[in-house]
């Protein structure tokens, strides 16, 4: 009877999850949040250095043609634009049967550049088997996108300093260093993913970017007021080190982070596959593709990256190693038998070398037991 009673009310999995009561160690497995990123950072790095972008015509200039065209291929469309006078033609196959051929076209000559276009519509038309007015046409000047990216730094360049200043101003300039931090991996992770994979840039594309990082950014902050909390009241006590009460701060919001990213990642992935690849809306391609690989990027920053890296830089201030070492010594207690916790002298120290530790006989780690303590203190208040 008594064991049926103890079951019932033992938490499950997803309970403690919910009720901040997981103990999962962030801060001390921060070399292996931090390697996965490194590696993921250094292939779109090279992927950049050697590929570059696949930028689309609004940034390169050029001209632009689409046609609906389900019983054609990209190497039927190639050879079709190929035969109609285009000597460097890019063809992409967008959603299910719409195809893109783009070239740059704007060193011809005026009257060659209309010659060129009317061959080239004719050709796309008679491939898809439709007459040449269904075939869109757009032409845009290397200046345009030019402009367009200039916009963009600008924008981005103001948007840092704006994050900077207000959660400074709002936390402390650590969390604001380490927020920051959080959104260059974001934002070095998308540009790496489009690069690797060869996906448009589009003006749709940076705008996305400037989403997912204010995204991003909030999930930060969510975390960072819990760890401010904490510090104000869970820290002072001198019963946890920094990372200890930040593991805990983590733990405590790890459920509101999973539920957010959640709920903005599967609206973008429906519309993704849905809008583009099945319906064929391809201007939702390049705002989804970024918006999704930017919200999983910036969900994993804001649990493994930005949380992790504020305690490492707080860990190195005087006043938190020394509660690190005493709170170090206070496990260290904990894992002695009884009969050599007795023989421990007033400085912590242990006469005794041999010693059994609770791990070892429960077979669990024991830095997670004054998290896992605390956090059942805060749910019973």
């Amino acid at each position: 009877m008594s064991d049926v009673t103890t079951s019932e009310k033992t938490p499950g999995p997803l309970a403690r999850l919910y009720q901040g009561l997981t103990t999962i160690d962030f801060v001390g497995r921060r070399k292996t949040w931090f390697t996965i990123s490194a590696i993921i950072i250094v292939l779109g790095l090279g992927s950049l250095a050697i590929r570059g972008f696949n930028l689309g015509i609004d940034f390169k200039g050029g001209s632009s043609w689409t046609v609906l065209a389900p019983h054609s291929s990209v190497s039927s469309m190639t050879s079709a634009v190929e035969r109609a006078g285009l000597t460097n033609p890019t063809v992409e196959k967008l959603g299910s049967s719409t195809y893109q051929v783009t070239d740059d076209i704007n060193n011809l000559p005026t009257a060659q550049q209309a010659l060129v276009t009317n061959k080239v519509v004719n050709a796309m038309a008679k491939e898809a088997g439709l007459p040449p007015y269904q075939v869109s046409t757009s032409n845009v000047g290397p200046t345009w996108g030019g402009q367009v990216t200039s916009k963009a730094l600008e924008a981005l360049i103001v948007f840092f300093i704006a994050v900077v200043a207000y959660i400074s101003i709002r936390f402390e300039p650590k969390m604001a260093l380490a927020a920051f931090i959080a959104m260059v991996h974001d934002l070095l992770v998308t540009v790496g993913v489009f690069s690797i994979f060869a996906f448009q840039i589009t003006p749709d594309t940076v705008i996305a970017i400037l989403t997912i990082l204010g995204y991003s950014l909030y999930d930060t902050v969510v975390v960072f007021d819990r760890v401010r909390d904490n510090t104000n009241t869970v820290l002072k006590s001198g019963e946890m080190s920094y990372g200890e009460m930040v593991n805990l701060s983590m733990n405590q919001t790890l459920a509101r982070s999973i539920n957010t990213s959640l709920v903005a990642i599967m609206p973008v992935f429906s519309v993704l596959v849905v809008g583009a690849y099945i319906l064929g809306a391809t201007t939702l391609q390049s705002y989804g593709v970024a918006l999704f690989v930017g919200l999983l990027s910036g969900a994993y920053s804001s649990i493994f990256i930005a949380s992790p890296l504020l305690a490492w830089m707080k860990e190195r201030e005087p006043r938190y190693q020394e509660l690190a070492i005493r709170s170090a010594k206070r496990a260290e207690h904990r894992t002695l038998t009884p009969a050599a916790a007795a023989m421990m002298t007033s400085d912590g120290s242990s006469p005794r070398p041999n010693r059994v530790s609770a791990s070892s006989l429960t077979g669990r780690s024991s830095s997670s037991a004054p998290i896992q303590a605390r956090a059942r203190k805060q749910k019973r208040r």
